[in-house]
């Protein structure tokens, strides 16, 4: 009786644990957009979201790993990006980790489209300016096929150019190719931060 009684309150947790998990992930257009406008999940870093991110994806990410995301933007609202010397900065192991380049941008030719599979992007200027490059992966084609040692593909092909200035950041997730470091007029420093952020399937 009491073996019969603990199966019926282990399935009834299960379904309830289930029924959870499917509401969490089952967010309407107006409530993600809701939940982005009001930023509450920036945790009060001073960068403002590009108007390319997808907001959908970027709430799928949030609920499956908030606290990469909290980690994420708290290296933002806790440190003086542009006193960061170039280099790499630990955040959460190898879930979330930061990057930090200073390199003149690069003529168009030059920039590479790329991917990932394992890590989302984000990007920011610190200092300088560039433009970035975004097309999804299937409007591309391969040239250099995917390399797990680097997480890395690149691609060649057309896509749409954005201003990145200091202020604002990218979001690139698996699936988002972009084609960063262009030059806008003349091949300038550019200091630039990279946050890698794992991706939750």
């Amino acid at each position: 009786m009491k073996k019969a009684f603990l199966v019926i309150i282990t399935t009834a947790l299960m379904f309830t644990s289930s029924h959870i998990n499917a509401q969490q992930t089952a967010l309407t257009d107006k409530q993600i957009n809701a939940w982005f406008a009001k930023k509450d999940w920036l945790g009060g870093a001073p960068l403002q979201p590009h108007k390319t991110i997808n907001k959908a994806e970027l709430a799928r990410q949030y609920q499956l790993n908030q606290s990469y995301w909290d980690k994420a933007f708290a290296f933002l609202k806790n440190n003086d990006l542009e006193k960061l010397g170039a280099g790499r900065y630990a955040i959460d192991g190898d879930n979330v980790y930061a990057m930090i380049t200073e390199a003149p941008t690069k003529n168009l030719d030059d920039a590479k489209w790329e991917s990932h599979h394992n890590y989302i992007d984000l990007q920011a200027v610190i200092s300088g300016e560039e433009k970035i490059g975004m097309t999804p992966v299937s409007k591309l084609t391969v040239t250099m096929p995917y390399d797990a040692s680097k997480d890395l593909a690149n691609y060649s092909g057309d896509g749409k150019l954005y201003d990145a200035f200091p202020g604002t950041f990218f979001l690139f997730f698996p699936g988002e190719a972009h084609r960063p470091g262009i030059t806008t007029n003349g091949n300038k420093p550019d200091k630039k931060l990279v946050i890698k952020i794992r991706y939750a399937e």
